[in-house]
Formats: structure tokens, sequence, C-alpha cells
């Protein structure tokens, strides 16, 4: 993360803060202002209790997600996606396939193994395992403990040794285990249940920290189960990752990391309890039992600094991983449905809780069956409430869409109730894991509908008019143009998409040919 911060401090993205600042609390105290002001990235230089410096809010704007995924803006990527997708591919799964054969040159980029990388540099093993001497921060006042909160959890599938790399928050028991906080619905979990089930003593982990920040993207990517972080990781930089063996684990590791955790989960003992422990919902998520994470060994960087996020009431950092995700995977929900024009998944919602999606709509009670697709696509099945509007509704222009959502809506007919999985952290529900989501349909309504009126038209001014406004405004003495309202995006993409869509679709293209 060191170049990562020193590419930051070029473009004035970043602070460096050389006062001593204490690990518990005052770090995020800090850093909680700084994220909800849209600050800048913060590189604390003297953390209680440790010499490594602590670098935090390093994605929280869009210039340094952008950064982060190798481009100088996310449009970049949003350019080179549209073109691939103007291929003509089919609607539907079939259009995995199509597109994995057409751009197979895309493909050259899986992770390169290498004898030595910098992550180890130094190493402590056995009885020099201690994780006391990294500055593991405590967010809130009522956690449970510190936590590490940006990892990259490796672990392997027991039957395929089908690597995953998941982001999954850890907490610090003492100098040698920590807890992993693999939720049920997790690749990891799914790992750890499979090790169980075949009475396995030893799942090896590795957690890597730092490193290429696209890595640490990648591992918060709600990729599908058994494809490769690290060769999506590949597609963005557009350059291989470069991985070693671990000293005491059958894993292979990110060799630029700036930490790496080595250990192992024992999937017959006992959990443990984890938390409490201020989450993405801006809430406390109480105690649960979780896997305790056996330490085996420490190693890290010569100049290694310490990558970390806060999460908590919105906004925050997260925000931007969020967004990045939200542009990055739409077109892979087009793909599947093509009527979507645009998504928006507010940073108010926390990921799940809220999306706007926009559509071409054909026939009637489209939104209702655009809604339950993606009740059915992966973790949109999480998603609480979806909100459908017509194509003409800009989805990102929040204003715009409260005032036709609630324009068009009529309670008892627009809203259409499913009960379903939800995410593990979310505590609305009566019970865990189960509940109720909601569809709001926002479009025009047909007469197949049920509507008898004449639907109006929203009032807008004609193009002519406005241009010649635009080109008499500087004569008028008002100031200067205001800014109108964008359109509706017209099927804008993102560049890690193409290399996302066709790392999914080369997997589910070996898949078929198994």
């Amino acid at each position: 993360m060191d170049a990562f911060a020193r590419a930051l401090e070029e473009r004035s993205e970043l602070v460096r803060i050389r006062r001593p600042v204490d690990a518990h609390l005052e770090v995020c105290a800090i850093a909680d202002r700084v994220m909800k002001g849209g600050g800048p990235a913060l590189l604390f230089e003297d953390v209680s209790g440790s010499r490594f410096p602590v670098l935090i809010n390093s994605f929280g704007s869009r210039s340094r997600m952008s950064l982060a995924l190798g481009v100088d803006d996310l449009e970049e990527h949003t350019r080179a996606l549209a073109e691939l997708v103007q291929m003509g591919l089919p609607a539907g799964g079939g259009a995995f396939a199509q597109l994995a054969r057409k751009l197979p040159e895309l493909a050259h980029v899986p992770p390169h193994a290498v004898s030595r990388g910098p992550c180890q540099d130094v190493v402590h093993a056995g009885n020099d395992v201690d994780l006391d001497q990294l500055p593991i921060l405590t967010s809130w006042p009522r956690d449970g403990g510190p936590f590490i909160t940006l990892p990259q959890v490796i672990t392997r599938d027991p039957d395929t040794a089908a690597r995953n790399v998941g982001c999954y928050r850890m907490q610090k028991l003492d100098r040698r285990n920590a807890i992993m906080h693999w939720q049920v619905h997790k690749t990891g979990a799914r790992h750890f249940r499979r090790a169980k089930e075949l009475g396995l003593r030893r799942l090896d982990v590795a957690v890597a920290l730092g490193g290429d920040p696209a890595l640490v993207y990648a591992a918060t990517a709600p990729l599908p189960d058994g494809v490769d972080e690290w060769m999506f990781a590949g597609f963005l930089r557009k350059r291989a990752v470069t991985t070693v063996k671990c000293k005491t684990v059958e894993l292979e590791i990110p060799a630029e990391a700036d930490f790496v955790l080595e250990g192992y989960v024992d999937p017959q003992e006992e959990l443990v309890d984890e938390g409490p422990f201020g989450d993405h919902t801006g809430y406390y998520t109480p105690i649960d039992r979780f896997p305790r994470l056996h330490v085996t060994a420490i190693t890290h960087r010569a100049n290694a600094v310490y990558p970390a996020t806060l999460v908590g009431p919105p906004p925050m950092e997260d925000a931007w991983l969020g967004k990045a995700t939200e542009r990055l995977f739409l077109p892979l929900l087009r793909m599947l449905f093509p009527e979507i024009v645009d998504m928006n998944l507010p940073v108010e919602g926390a990921f799940h809780n809220l999306v706007f999606v926009s559509i071409k709509k054909q026939y009637p009670h489209h939104a209702a069956r655009l809604a339950h697709g993606l009740w059915g696509a992966g973790q949109m099945s999480f998603s609480k409430v979806i909100c459908v509007l017509d194509e003409d509704v800009n989805v990102q222009d929040v204003g715009q869409v409260v005032w036709r959502l609630l324009a068009n809506l009529d309670p008892k007919r627009d809203l259409a109730f499913v009960e379903g999985p939800i995410d593990q952290l979310d505590h609305g529900a009566n019970q865990a894991l189960w509940g109720s989501k909601v569809c709001i349909d926002g479009t025009r309504k047909l007469r197949e509908e049920g509507y008898m009126r004449d639907w109006p038209e929203p009032c807008r001014m004609s193009a002519e008019v406005a241009a010649r406004v635009d080109a008499m405004w500087p004569e008028l003495g008002i100031g200067p143009v205001p800014r109108r309202a964008p359109a509706a995006p017209n099927g804008a993409l993102s560049v890690s998409t193409v290399v996302r869509v066709v790392e999914v679709a080369r997997e589910l293209l070996g898949r078929a040919r198994g």
C-alpha cells in the first residue's frame, strides 16, 4: 500500500498525520469525520502500540477508486465495456459462453507464481507470532475488541481446490488467535462447512493485507462462487497477479501484499463468541459464534503499510467500493435482463436495503417480473426494496427518483411483497436470514394493468427552446448557466466490467464443457 499511498499523495488525495494517535477508537473517530465530509485518504504514521503506519479512507472518492482500479476515471472502463457489449450478444445465460468464445485474447492474465516476493521480506513463525504488533483498530465504543476490517481471506474448496478470496472481518483474540467472521451465505463459510462434513481437522487459511488495491477490491466483489478473484483483478489492472507460496500452510498469496497471516481453522473445534461490531448497516451486529483462526505465521514487507477501513452509519469509505461494484456488475445484469437501462444502489441503503432500477417497459407487470428476476440473481437476492422506474428516469438523481416514484404510485396496486433470504447482518426481520422484500412499481401504467385513464406526460421544455436559451444565457446577466439534470445513461458500462463479464463467461463455459 506504500506505492498506492504515494500515488495518492502526488495527487493531493492524502494527508499524513504525524502526531501520535491511539488505535483504540481515536483513529476511527478521526476517519469518521473525514469520511462524512468527503475528505482525503489518511496515513497515520504514529499509531499506539505499533511501528507500522495505518492507511484508511484510501478508496473514499471517485478519483481514488478509479486509481485503485488502474484508470484515471471509471468511465474508461465504461467506454471499453460498452464497445464489447455492442457485439450484439443475445440476452440470457448463453451470452456468457458466446462472449468467452469471442474474447479469448482477454483471458491471458492468470496468476503467475514466483519464488520470492516482498510480502515475505520479514517472517515471524511459531512463538514469534504476535498479532499485538499490528495496529489493529477498535472502531466503535461497544465493539467486542480490535477488528481487521480490510482482509483478503484466502481458502480452497476441500473438494475441488478452487480458490476463493473474500473480505471477512476478523476479531483479534490474543497474540496468536483471531475469529473468522464468514457469514453463512459466503463462499468461505461453505468451504468451512464442507471441511466439517469431511471430518477434516484443518482448513488452511491465508489472510493478505494491502498490496495491489485492485486485489483489495476484488475480495469485496460479489463474484459467482468458483470465479477466481485474482483473475478478475488481473483483468482490472491488465496484468497478472504474482503469487508466492506460504511458509506454513498449503496456499498461495499475493507476492506484493503488505502483510500475510498464515494459519488454519479446525472445523471440528467449538466455535467462539465474536462481536459486537459496528457494521456497515450503521448498527452493532450482536455477538455470534464463528471459527477460531489459529495463526501460524505472520510475514510482511520491509516497508509495510497496514490497510484499514471504517464501516458504520453511511456515508463511509465503503460507499465507493459499493459504487464500483454497482457499475461493474451492471453489464452482467443487462446480459440477463436486457430491459435494464441503469441501476443505483444508494449509499444510504447500505448496499442491500434499496435498489433503484430503470427499465424499457414492454408489457404489463414488467416491473414485478424484473424484481423477481433480480431476487434470484446472486447477492441481489438480499435486496429488500426494489424500485422500478421508466427508462427516461435518471436513477442516479435521487430527487428525480423520489418525485417520479411517488407521483406514479398507487400503494395498493404498486407494492408487491415476497419472502426470501436476507443478509445475515440484516436486523430488521423478526428472525435471522429470512424476511420479506418489496417491489415498488413506479413505471407508467398500462390499461392491461387496470389503469383506465390516460397516463399524463411529464413536463419537459423542448430541445429547440432549451438550446436557444443556452445560447442567450450570457446576455441575461443572471450568472452561470444552471446545470440541468443529466439524461438517463444510455447503456454506459464500466473497463473492469469487461474483465468481470469475461471471467464469468470463461468460468461458465468451462463448467458447461466439464
